[in-house]
């Protein structure tokens, strides 16, 4: 199945460890949706933007990946997951349940999400605004 990774899970290394048959794919742009930081765990989310982008990765995950990304997203509880068409597949993400205020991320996660950025090469101004709170 397909997964879109935008927080720290673009981390190549973590997504690796924590989902043994992942295989990065390609970057990609998801459309009308921003990313932010929010929930007492500081975490990224995305949300529901006109005219906006999150930049992204396209995972291939197995069933068991799967099960492991539910655990360490406390899904359903933190984080549930909604689906978008690419091409003739469906992509999986999860968005955060409850749609706190925004959280500065811990100077720890952000670094995960920074390389996470490096490895999948997408453009840092979009994480710029995020933390910004544009």
């Amino acid at each position: 199945m397909l997964y879109f990774a935008y927080g720290s899970n673009l981390n190549h290394f973590q997504m690796k460890r924590r989902c043994k048959d992942s295989v990065f794919l390609k970057k990609y742009e998801l459309k009308d949706f921003r990313l932010t930081f929010r929930s007492k765990f500081r975490a990224a989310d995305i949300e529901k933007k006109k005219n906006s982008i999150v930049p992204g990765g396209l995972f291939e995950i197995s069933k068991s990946d799967e099960k492991k990304l539910d655990v360490y997203e406390d899904y359903p509880t933190l984080y549930k997951k909604i689906y978008f068409n690419y091409y003739n597949s469906k992509v999986m993400t999860y968005t955060m349940v409850v749609k706190s205020e925004f959280r500065y991320p811990t100077e720890r996660y952000l670094n995960v999400v920074r390389r996470g950025y490096n490895d999948c090469k997408l453009d840092k101004k979009y994480l710029s605004k995020a933390l910004a709170n544009l």
